[in-house]
């Protein structure tokens, strides 16, 4: 949240010790495929939002979130165990909507590729309706009079 070099360095540390924890330890059935993809600490190191996407379907997105909520305090105090710092940040997760904002783009560029192939195909062999170049050009060897300057 802020370009603070202490509070990037803490996020990227969360990171780890989120994601190993939620590999080795979090063992809730309704956890899903979970991936971190960026955790957020403000800059007096209080608040950390801890940004996830989940594979699958919206069902198992909220029995992760829910999953996460309850594994809340585990991975807080973890945090505050591994980074040694005196005061812990909250912790907040986020599902992250990259993922579907991505996914809607890709759908956006490949409806446009269809329709720019629409025209193409449409302008193949077509001409223009007038001439080619419908600008007036000075012929050759007339001078152009001082009202076309």
């Amino acid at each position: 949240m802020v370009d603070n070099p202490r509070a990037r360095k803490l996020a990227d540390r969360i990171k780890e010790i989120v994601a190993r924890l939620l590999d080795t330890r979090i063992k809730d059935p309704r956890l899903g495929f979970v991936t971190i993809t960026d955790v957020r600490v403000t800059g007096d190191l209080q608040n950390a939002a801890i940004f996830y996407t989940v594979y699958g379907t919206d069902e198992e997105r909220a029995g992760t979130a829910a999953a996460l909520e309850s594994a809340k305090g585990l991975v807080r105090s973890e945090v505050g165990k591994q980074t040694g710092i005196r005061l812990t940040p909250t912790i907040e997760f986020h599902l992250d909507s990259v993922p579907e904002t991505a996914a809607h783009l890709d759908a956006a560029l490949l409806e446009a590729q269809r329709r720019d192939a629409e025209l193409a195909a449409l302008r193949e062999g077509k001409g223009y309706a007038g001439e080619a170049d419908p600008y007036r050009k000075p012929r050759e060897g007339d001078e152009p009079d001082d009202d076309e300057l």
